[in-house]
């Protein structure tokens, strides 16, 4: 006998990557004699196997009782849990003449999912070589997830019960279902019939980015009725997943409200379901806490409580305007009443009356990180979007979380830093994926123990067919399988990458759309050792592949640089640029990558941040992308040059490595309120000879544009080695805005000084 680590298996290929994985000598050789043995209580399991080998194969195999006859070679048994085992622990086994899978009847259902990635990943026919391996596996979370937005788009039940199948295929055990928000309210509630005959629709949606060129004036319906409810949580259960259903409120409830305007603070003025993204500023989508709003929601969650088994009911809370409220004297009367000191605390008061509600059916609430403020609710579980520190927060509370930070776990975020489709924007790579912990080092173990789990998002605003939600998820969900299955001590980027390989295969086999960013031609840039210039670096994960590259030097981007010829070198190692040019390179039948670098005194140089900016929004290299001679341009919030803070400032300083004279500043900043960006509320720049005695130059300032916004601050030319750069953030959103209440962003792409 023969043990092979994982990694230099060529047969053996599984994610998530199992706790202990033995390979021995020999195979088990499937055919089409085999027999599927399982007890009464596996043959669902058994039934399941036949169901995966028929859609993914194309056949099916005898399912037979245990001593019906059957051999005791040849055969796939599947065979009761030992005492020993957990409720999602599983064993397998294959030998040269059976293969056994041994657990509780969610373990087996997971054995045969490992099962699965041990035949080839490609169509093949009878007979079947599968390796001999020994295998003893669980989860490291409880909790591993997947959410799909079904509001902004909507898909149909066949293509749900597809997206619960990939959620099954990764070991995953929990569907996170958005199905109301103020684009559209999808789930049918009989006693509230407009819910759907109104909710449902919109007479429009904005075409392209928001804040869009346009409306498509296009009739936008649909809704799943109570028996299609049942139809998909039927087909979960059977798989071992929880649907966990999210009705949305106190905000984003403007479907809602449309429907029924009683219910809103602001009854008499015409509302319309949501047609473009984002939160409102002028229209009310806030429920009114009145007890005939109570009666409303508790009525809806009964019957949502009636199709959903899930003992999670999440409602939200997210992005909740407090302006309707400060401006309802119903609500300012209720502030009075109850004790109340702030909208916040009527948030909590809110909140509160749902949870109640909830607990009383025997069921626990879920809600989105914002429903901390004002104080939790005593039961609730937070799941923590806007970074971790709601979790961090909830979890030493002793309250349960599940982690979902957006710097990790949003998949609409763009994968590819050439995106050639509309996304939310920010930049996500499966590589940053699979380096996430769900545990954040500032907890303690008890505090830890309350981290459920991760889930990943996938908010469908840009993605409105299955084709990108495929490509959105993966390879990315694969990613976050094997960060909430596995051990955290195995995880390792090198194997998984040399395991993802085959994964790829394993897409093309389930006939599903997916990412080739993994694969594309990638550049990044750097300072020039002597810090005159930079370094233009590119790679590709094709072997064997070579890269083409040009550069032309040229003053600006409009010069009609299409009629150069696009490549006549072949790359060997970084290219150095000391001007502006125009940067080309490509690889043969692949992706290839256009760059204009504009240069300036600022560029290439040596820069510190005070703060860094937040996860997920760190650019194009941290803080050497604010002077790597790359700007957004045309590609707007959707471009990964972006770094971006979220209520703090930008505080950068330059050394320009001699002294040089300057006599401006320009900060590339962005305006984009719906968005939560906000232009700097003041930029002010000081200057040093030796980077310890500053002077803070008076200034005067010229804006130019109007989302894309240039701040250039002019001053009496200085002789100077230092430059800081302080971009003061706006501070909190004001009420009637997107984000009311919620620290402003502020987001800045290049500094440049002459």
């Amino acid at each position: 006998m023969m043990i092979f680590p994982i990694w230099v298996l060529a047969q053996v290929n599984i994610i998530p990557r199992p706790v202990s994985i033995e390979q021995v000598d020999g195979h088990f050789r499937l055919t089409r004699e085999t027999r599927i043995v399982a007890s009464a209580l596996l043959r669902k399991d058994a039934e399941l196997l036949n169901f995966y080998l028929k859609n993914i194969y194309g056949f099916t195999l005898e399912i037979a009782a245990p001593g019906m006859g059957s051999k005791k070679i040849n055969i796939i048994s599947l065979l009761p849990a030992l005492a020993t085992d957990s409720s999602e622990s599983y064993h397998l086994g294959v030998n040269s003449g059976s293969i056994s899978i041994r657990g509780q009847e969610a373990g087996v259902f997971y054995g045969i999912q490992t099962l699965l990635q041990l035949l080839p990943p490609e169509k093949t026919r009878f007979p079947v070589d599968v390796p001999c391996v020994n295998i003893d596996d669980h989860p490291r979370f409880a909790y591993r997830g997947m959410h799909l937005d079904v509001s902004r788009h909507f898909f149909p039940v066949d293509y749900i019960k597809r997206y619960i199948d990939y959620i099954a295929l990764h070991k995953m055990n929990r569907f996170h279902w958005h199905l109301t928000d103020d684009q559209g309210w999808r789930i049918e509630i009989k006693k509230y019939p407009k819910l759907t005959s109104i909710g449902s629709c919109r007479n429009g949606t904005i075409i392209g980015r928001y804040p869009g060129t346009g409306n498509d004036g296009i009739h936008y319906c649909g809704y799943y009725t109570q028996e299609q409810i049942k139809e998909v949580v039927r087909y979960a259960t059977q798989r071992y997943i929880t649907v966990i259903p999210e009705i949305e409120m106190p905000g984003h409830s403007l479907a809602a409200i449309v429907a029924y305007p009683e219910f809103s603070t602001t009854p008499e003025i015409p509302k319309q379901v949501g047609e473009t993204w984002g939160t409102y500023d002028k229209l009310n989508n806030v429920f009114n806490p009145t007890e005939h709003t109570f009666s409303f929601l508790e009525d809806v969650l009964t019957e949502v409580m009636q199709l959903f088994p899930s003992k999670y009911i999440h409602i939200g809370g997210d992005e909740c305007s407090k302006k309707w409220w400060k401006e309802s004297a119903f609500c300012q009367a209720l502030m009075k009443k109850e004790g109340l000191k702030n909208e916040e605390e009527l948030q909590s008061y809110f909140i509160h009356r749902i949870e109640k509600f909830l607990n009383s059916k025997g069921r626990l609430m879920m809600g989105w990180d914002e429903i901390l403020e004002g104080g939790l609710a005593p039961n609730a579980t937070v799941m923590s979007w806007r970074g971790e520190e709601g979790g961090i927060a909830a979890a030493k509370q002793d309250h349960d979380v599940v982690m979902t930070p957006g710097g990790w776990c949003y998949f609409d975020h763009a994968q590819s830093r050439n995106e050639d489709s509309v996304t939310i924007g920010s930049y996500l790579p499966v590589e940053k994926v699979y380096s996430y912990e769900p545990v954040p080092a500032a907890l303690d173990e008890t505090q830890a123990r309350h981290v459920l789990g991760a889930q990943g998002n996938v908010w469908t605003e840009y993605i409105a067919n299955t084709r990108k939600v495929e490509y959105m998820i993966f390879p990315r969900m694969t990613a976050l399988s094997e960060v909430l299955w596995s051990p955290k001590s195995s995880r390792d980027w090198d194997d998984f990458e040399k395991r993802l390989q085959v994964q790829f295969k394993r897409y093309d086999l389930w006939k599903s759309n997916y990412s080739r960013a993994y694969f594309e031609l990638r550049d990044s840039i750097a300072p020039a050792k002597n810090n005159d210039g930079l370094r233009w670096y590119l790679s590709t994960r094709l072997k064997n592949t070579p890269i083409n590259y040009r550069t032309v030097p040229m003053e600006a981007p409009s010069q009609g640089w299409m009629a150069f010829p696009p490549f006549e070198l072949v790359y060997s190692g970084p290219v150095m640029l000391q001007s502006n040019s125009l940067a080309l390179a490509g690889i043969e039948q692949g992706s290839s990558i256009t760059r204009f670098f504009s240069f300036n005194k600022l560029t290439g140089k040596k820069i510190r941040l005070l703060t860094p900016p937040a996860s997920g929004y760190q650019g194009n290299g941290g803080a050497f992308g604010l002077v790597n001679g790359l700007s957004a341009g045309d590609k707007g919030i959707n471009s990964t040059e972006w770094l971006g803070w979220s209520g703090k400032d930008l505080n950068a300083t330059i050394d320009l490595g001699n002294p040089q004279d300057i006599h401006s500043v320009t900060v590339s900043t962005l305006s984009q309120e719906g968005s939560w960006i906000y232009l700097p509320a003041s930029v002010e720049v000081a200057v040093s000879a030796d980077g310890i005695e500053w002077k803070t130059l008076p200034a005067t300032t010229d804006k130019q544009g109007a989302t894309q916004v240039k701040i250039t601050l002019a001053f009496d030319t200085q002789h100077v080695q230092y430059v800081r750069v302080v971009a003061k953030n706006y501070g909190m959103i004001p009420d009637g805005k997107a984000g009311a209440g919620n620290p402003a962003w502020l987001f800045v792409d290049e500094l440049a000084a002459k």
